[in-house]
């Protein structure tokens, strides 16, 4: 329980066992030979073990450029599923230097033409410096109002280009058709054209006088990237306006940051994962979103995209149904906090994705974020979110969604437009 551990996929031309005890020097106590200091106490306090190491089969050709050959070379190039570990007291409790240790230098060694980081586990002590998700599914539900179901979202779109008027007007015919969530775009921050100030005051007066009239009061995520002193300030302005989330782009602000913007932040944190597919489309090399979003849920995010079924996107289906259910499973064992945040199914969905995707998810507890598939309803938004309602209502009782058409004219306009 006090160390860290980390599963990794590697593809080598050297021994296993050698490649993997290489691995575990550089990221922690050896380098490429031994030196003054090195004794074998401190080996046997803070040295990288190698917990298990399992052969899965060989290629023809290396997948990555660049990698080197053992001098005795059989010719062979293997993959494995490598697991290592490590004690806390290597890196402290300390999120930036857990991920120099786990994902450091490691892709850059000449013994591996792939390497990928495929899982971690942490001990529950990194919950005394870090907090975790502050409102999770439970919390997004009871904000947004929505329970026993999905929350139906979309995204303003164009991304970038209209000003806080029309980006206020895009958000009333949103709330009038019946959505529950809404999110800036992860391009759309703080340009001339639509400052943040402006935009999220024009927004949150039509949602606050849609709450006044109706008693829902929708959610909408405004994407405060930024500077840490921009992005608390832009927070305390949303709060102000009386918003009930906000979005941050992870990869481009860091850990550290994200850790500050928990600890002010009175609102949950839509985590938007842009910029991952650079970790994670090659197989070869990077880290799944299964690791990734662990580092995140503890720094503070309680929402995070995971990509759709059969969406626009290259990532296959058993990709991000793992990563859904990871964020639906807690980090750690009870009685400590879970950690758990609300997946966030985007990219292309549309009705004809929620049968498949809750036969896959086995859970309502996601967000359902769709853009054309609600505005190029050809009954209009109002429609795009019935249907999607409708959808998921079908999908839950078991009900084939052609079958549930029949009697739900949204639902039927849906699947015509956008496929069976």
């Amino acid at each position: 329980m006090d160390r860290v551990t980390a599963t990794y996929e590697i593809e080598t031309a050297f021994p296993l066992r050698q490649a993997a005890e290489t691995m575990a020097g550089e990221q922690s106590t050896g380098t490429f030979v031994r030196v003054p200091g090195e004794t074998d106490a401190l080996r046997e306090a803070h040295a990288a073990r190698v917990e298990e190491l399992v052969e899965l089969g060989e290629v023809a050709e290396p997948s990555l450029p660049g990698s080197g050959l053992p001098s005795n070379w059989d010719g062979k190039r293997r993959r494995a599923r490598a697991v290592l570990s490590w004690p806390t007291a290597n890196m402290g409790l300390s999120l930036p230097n857990l991920l120099a240790t786990i994902n450091g230098n490691l892709s850059e060694l000449k013994a591996f033409s792939g390497l990928r980081l495929i899982d971690v586990t942490l001990p529950p002590a990194f919950l005394e410096r870090y907090q975790g998700p502050q409102f999770g599914v439970a919390g997004t539900r009871e904000l947004a109002g929505v329970h026993d179901r999905p929350i139906i979202g979309t995204i303003i779109k164009p991304s970038v280009g209209m000003s806080p008027e029309a980006t206020a007007a895009q958000v009333r015919t949103l709330v009038e058709a019946g959505i529950d969530f809404i999110k800036d775009d992860e391009l759309q921050a703080d340009g001339p054209h639509c400052p943040f100030d402006e935009r999220i005051s024009a927004v949150m007066r039509v949602i606050n006088d849609h709450a006044d009239k109706t008693g829902k009061k929708v959610m909408f995520a405004a994407n405060l990237t930024g500077e840490i002193d921009e992005m608390l300030a832009r927070h305390d302005h949303v709060v102000a306006e009386g918003g009930t989330c906000i979005m941050a782009s992870m990869n481009s602000i860091g850990l550290p940051a994200m850790k500050m913007l928990r600890a002010h932040s009175q609102l949950p944190i839509h985590g938007h994962r842009n910029g991952w597919g650079m970790l994670g489309r090659s197989p070869a090399i990077g880290m799944s979103y299964i690791a990734f979003q662990k580092l995140w849920r503890l720094a503070g995010i309680d929402h995070t995209h995971v990509n759709g079924i059969d969406n626009k996107f290259c990532e296959s289906n058993e990709s991000v149904i793992a990563s859904a259910r990871e964020c639906l499973t807690p980090m750690f064992p009870a009685p400590h906090k879970g950690c758990e945040i609300m997946p966030v199914f985007s990219s292309g969905q549309s009705a004809k994705q929620a049968a498949p995707t809750y036969a896959a998810l086995g859970s309502v507890d996601c967000m359902f974020a769709a853009g054309g598939g609600i505005m190029a309803h050809p009954g209009g938004p109002a429609a795009g979110v019935r249907a999607l309602q409708q959808a998921w209502e079908a999908a839950v009782a078991g009900v084939p969604v052609e079958q549930a058409a029949n009697d739900a004219p949204e639902l039927k306009a849906a699947l015509g437009a956008f496929g069976g």
